[in-house]
């Protein structure tokens, strides 16, 4: 069986590549692979809070490997070729700098930072490798970068690998979780063995749909979490090997000499060490790094009040008077008043006039200022719906792009912006930042609706000349420092990573945003419909994501009280007023930007109970979901506890139901759920309130 099994990775990997530009196909085989070689039926043993700090083993097991595989230059953690020879295997060719490690100036990023620099003796390519060390935090990352110095193209590159290296962890199972298609399972937590046949991961098309690149390996000696940044082609394999398990992460399609003066870049590779059995301590430690380190200071808990969609026709005037009608407490509970598509002229639908970044005349006059300007009477953000990278014929955008040689990448009715391009992207930087101060935005939404690897591909061919992958790389290089710009030239700006729900969903994007529409399956159709299941869905979801990141946002729908305990999250959404009668659950929002544990993983199954916690070892709430189908018992078991501890727990709706147990009971014995009806969402708090 298991060289069947084998055998049938094999068979979708390569029917995988074929497929690369056809995403539907692409879809079916990633799932029909997933389904035939990984399971989600599994469960966790308990972890105290002591095992969950960081420790010096942990500590050394990343400074260790750091100093090994980074600071190096025997083994280098990376790969590359240049005229057919290997970094690696060549290192004679090259002249190799590892500068003095130095501290971070940064009061946020307490790391040190090492650059090596390596120069090849026979062509003018420089190479520079930025890594960081978050030694509280176990924690390491590195990017590559060449560059042509000199006045000729350079000799050809590929097999250019951000990672080629091994982590000796022994034998070890990978957990990984699906990204957004958009369905019901989107973000659902797998579980496969490491096998001497490659288990590969990759982007769909140039989005992030099949997986997440976030990986948790759980070996015999010792764990690492592996983080993927490139927000395009990204692809990471793992193989098992004698002596551990082999890592690779690139950007999957690279084959191009460097013109002079031009620089490329590889994806971002972070990872956590562990030194423990159990998978949640790799977890906690990457949320953790990703709270810290990753995630700006500025995103914090917030809810957002959707005022108009891509359905609304409603003028200026009309928005102001929605929004003083709307019952104050609603405006009141609200962080960000939501604008989404359409605010801009088209011909049939919103997404025809893509392109048109000024408001529309007949509905809005005076721009949207005067919108913005009420919204920050209220005491709260403007959030307004963009989709700068992709361009409609006869808009504005494209009027000005077929002027300039490569600034629009055709292929379809769908035009690329070609941000691979300096000056394209020099222009949409102050395009997009004009419009963001002219109307008022403080949270700005970049949605990003189609595949680009097939425009990447084709701008290969039609204006590099056949460099493979060249426009890819500048393409997400260029992203980055877009993002950035508008992050600096926009006072106190937060960018809302949305593309078609989720499909972005990255380190590198983490950085610079926030997802608060983690997926398309949310979505109301034009009669404010919603899928049938997507209660259910979306309790699972917020299961999944919660291992990876503390951060995400969708509908809250307020039809009942367990609808509304199904969407709570950091960033919930609302469409319509909310009912003044359910919580806002602002203390499980807090809390959710602490630890995370899986507790009953039931999927959108209606006879499985689905089950998770959120908190520190002094405080936090788990929440129980019982199913249309469900048994009417169910026993809650903590964790993250301090043994030690005795705790005092509380139902948010019964008030004499009141425990006080150790922090021991809690994780293995627990107490034992009966709902009053179905479905039911309990929400169940605990405090620590002594030592036993």
């Amino acid at each position: 069986m298991k060289c069947f099994l084998n055998g049938l990775h094999i068979v979708f990997l390569c029917l995988s590549k074929l497929s690369v530009y056809n995403y539907g196909l692409k879809q079916k085989i990633d799932r029909t692979a997933i389904d035939l070689t990984s399971i989600n039926d599994f469960s966790f043993e308990p972890i105290d809070s002591e095992r969950l700090k960081i420790s010096d083993k942990d500590r050394k097991l990343c400074r260790d490997w750091f100093d090994e595989n980074i600071r190096t230059i025997e083994k280098p953690a990376f790969d590359f070729c240049v005229g057919g020879r290997s970094l690696r295997k060549n290192l004679k060719d090259w002249v190799i700098n590892v500068e003095k490690e130095i501290e971070s100036e940064s009061e946020k990023n307490n790391s040190k930072k090492t650059t090596i620099k390596l120069v090849h003796k026979k062509s003018s390519l420089v190479v520079r490798v930025e890594a960081l060390i978050y030694e509280d935090l176990a924690s390491c990352e590195w990017t590559v970068y060449i560059k042509n110095e000199g006045n000729v193209p350079s000799p050809r590159i590929n097999s250019f690998k951000a990672a080629d290296c091994i982590l000796g962890i022994g034998k070890s199972s990978v957990f990984f979780s699906r990204g957004s298609i958009p369905a019901s399972d989107d973000y659902e937590l797998l579980q496969s063995k490491v096998t001497k046949t490659p288990i590969v991961f990759n982007a769909t098309s140039g989005r992030t749909e099949s997986f997440l690149p976030f990986f948790n390996l759980c070996g015999e000696k010792f764990g690492a979490v592996i983080s993927v940044g490139w927000t395009g082609q990204w692809y990471t394999s793992l193989k098992r090997k004698i002596n551990g398990i082999k890592l690779q992460a690139k950007q999957e399609f690279f084959n191009a000499e460097l013109l002079p003066g031009e620089e490329i870049r590889s994806p971002l590779v972070s990872i956590n060490f562990y030194d423990d059995p159990n998978p949640l301590k790799g977890f906690s430690v990457f949320r953790k790094t990703m709270l810290e380190y990753v995630f700006p200071d500025r995103i914090v808990p917030s809810r957002s009040y959707i005022i108009a969609n891509e359905f609304s026709k409603l003028s200026c005037n009309e928005l102001i008077i929605k929004i003083n009608n709307t019952d104050k407490t609603i405006i009141d509970k609200s962080d960000y008043i939501w604008m989404d598509a359409g605010w801009y002229k088209y011909r049939k639908d919103w997404y025809d006039g893509v392109g048109n970044w000024i408001p529309d005349a007949s509905r809005f006059p005076d721009t949207l200022k005067p919108l913005a300007d009420e919204v920050r009477k209220n005491g709260k953000r403007f959030l307004l719906w963009y989709e700068p990278e992709r361009v409609r014929k006869n808009t504005i955008l494209y009027n000005e792009g077929i002027k300039h040689d490569g600034w629009i990448i055709e292929n379809g009715d769908n035009l690329l912006w070609n941000l691979g391009n300096d000056d394209a992207c020099e222009f949409l930087e102050k395009y997009i930042s004009d419009s963001l101060i002219e109307n008022g935005v403080g949270v700005y939404r970049q949605d990003f609706n189609f595949y680009p690897l097939s425009y990447w591909h084709k701008a290969d061919k039609t204006m590099e000349g056949k460099r493979f992958g060249i426009t890819e790389n500048h393409y997400v290089s260029n992203l980055y420092d877009y993002l950035d710009t508008l992050l600096e030239r926009v006072d106190g700006l937060i960018v809302d990573n949305c593309a078609s729900g989720g499909k972005r969903i990255d380190i590198e994007m983490c950085r610079r945003s926030v997802p608060l529409w983690r997926s398309d399956y949310n979505c109301v159709d034009s009669n404010g419909l919603s899928n049938k299941d997507v209660l259910e869905a979306t309790q699972a979801m917020t299961y999944g994501l919660s291992f990876w990141i503390p951060y995400s946002g969708t509908i809250q729908q307020f039809s009942s009280e367990y609808a509304a305990r199904s969407g709570i999250l950091t960033h919930p959404v609302a469409i319509k007023p909310i009912v003044k009668k359910y919580s806002a659950y602002d203390y499980i929002r807090e809390q959710m930007g602490q630890n995370y544990f899986p507790i009953y993983y039931g999927g959108v199954d209606d006879n499985k109970i689905l089950a998770m916690q959120f908190g520190n070892d002094k405080s936090g709430t788990a929440l129980v979901f019982f199913r249309k189908n469900t048994e009417s018992s169910f026993r809650l078991r903590l964790n993250g506890l301090s043994s030690s501890e005795l705790y005092k727990l509380t139902d948010s709706d019964d008030s004499s139901f009141i425990f006080e147990k150790s922090g021991r009971e809690l994780m293995t014995d627990g107490i034992e759920l009966v709902s009053r009806e179905k479905p039911y969402a309990f929400l169940i708090s605990y405090s620590s309130i002594s030592k036993v």
